[in-house]
């Protein structure tokens, strides 16, 4: 099985092979960020169609963080373009984070059909090196299909939980890794390397929910879903929430 899953990988290399070449050059990154926003963009309603329910679970207690003036503020890092938008409560105050600034375009687009939210900014640069958002500041950090292209996660929850106020919470929703024993898992294996190069650093076998366990939350609410996404090598999926 491990020679098969390594002759499947060079072929799957083999089909993108001039990707790996702009890379070695150095020209691919440009290019990758570009492609990727524009992708984002294109896949924001069929994603959201099938995952519409999760989300609106998910979200349905934000308003519960509102500080004392009954004002959410909320942060969100890796905004993209913004596909989390509806779901947010009226009045919301929002800023956000992506360190890819190709996203600007696509979220303004978002932002005038969400006209209930208050938008505040947006900030580029990566989840693990958010100095601009001051400490203890803000009542929610929402992430949703993040982790897995942070070069660190560990230092990004680090960096959640210092610019949480005392009782704000973090909503996340992440693919992970799928079971060793499913059809998923096989496919993971091959397609993870190319994968990674074609979406911008996504890695599809992270274990991010043990990450989060060791986090260091006051309190961690987790399940693991399977959304029916057909020939999704991205899923299976957590969601939840954390309390400071």
């Amino acid at each position: 099985m491990a020679l098969l899953i390594t002759v499947l990988k060079l072929v799957v290399g083999l089909l993108v092979f001039p990707v790996y070449v702009l890379h070695f050059l150095g020209l691919w990154d440009p290019i990758c960020k570009r492609f990727f926003s524009f992708f984002m963009s294109k896949i924001t309603r069929f994603v959201n169609h099938h995952m519409q329910l999760y989300k609106k679970e998910l979200f349905s207690t934000l308003g519960d963080y509102a500080g004392p003036s009954g004002q959410l503020t909320l942060l969100e890092i890796g905004c993209g373009s913004g596909a989390n938008f509806q779901f947010y409560p009226q009045g919301c105050r929002v800023t956000c984070v992506d360190p890819n600034p190709h996203f600007q375009r696509y979220l303004d687009k978002s932002l005038k059909k969400n006209e209930h939210l208050k938008f505040e900014s947006f900030l580029v640069t990566p989840g693990e090196e958010m100095t601009q958002v001051a400490t203890a500041s803000v009542d929610v950090v929402v992430c949703t299909l993040v982790f897995c292209s942070v070069k660190d996660i560990d230092a990004v929850l680090r960096e959640i939980k210092r610019v949480l106020r005392p009782g704000g919470a973090f909503f996340f929703m992440e693919h992970v890794i799928g079971h060793t024993s499913s059809w998923t898992f096989f496919f993971q294996q091959i397609l993870d390397p190319t994968w990674q190069r074609l979406f911008d650093g996504c890695h599809l076998m992270r274990e991010i929910w043990k990450n989060l366990e060791q986090a260091g939350f006051k309190e961690l609410k987790l399940r693991h879903v399977t959304p029916r996404l057909k020939l999704n090598p991205a899923n299976p999926t957590i969601l939840g929430y954390a309390v400071k």
